[in-house]
């Protein structure tokens, strides 16, 4: 692994997502992460990583999803992109509502929203890349 620069591409099932786990360890073992950072980064990109494989790409094992991390001057920023048509983040409905409180499901960019410094999504909403501050 470079040290500005990893990618890290997957087959579409579900099965793969294991692999996020020791992707971020190596990251936090590298980089030097604090605990706080390195959980953040654990469940906002396994989050992320889920949803790449499940709603992007429909499991279709014949698309990937691609991880890409970037080392900053004082943060981590990294990328996850499909090869699906993309959604409307906005219109995602807040899993904090009433109406939802109770509904299995449904939180994973709420994680990444809240766990990440900032979480912005490109192209079309197939690409989400989230930057995460180094202590």
């Amino acid at each position: 692994m470079s040290d500005l620069h990893t990618n890290l591409t997957l087959p579409s099932d579900p099965h793969n997502v294991c692999k996020v786990e020791p992707f971020v360890h190596d990251v936090a073992t590298r980089y030097n992460l604090s605990p706080n950072v390195h959980g953040n980064i654990l469940v906002s990109l396994t989050e992320a990583v889920t949803n790449a494989i499940l709603h992007g790409n429909q499991a279709d094992g014949n698309k990937c999803v691609s991880i890409s991390l970037r080392r900053q001057k004082d943060a981590l920023s990294i990328r996850v992109s499909d090869e699906g048509p993309g959604f409307d983040p906005t219109n995602v409905p807040d899993p904090t509502s009433f109406e939802c409180i109770e509904k299995c499901g449904g939180r994973g960019l709420f994680l990444m929203r809240h766990l990440s410094d900032e979480c912005r999504f490109t192209r079309n909403g197939s690409t989400v890349e989230m930057r995460f501050k180094l202590d």
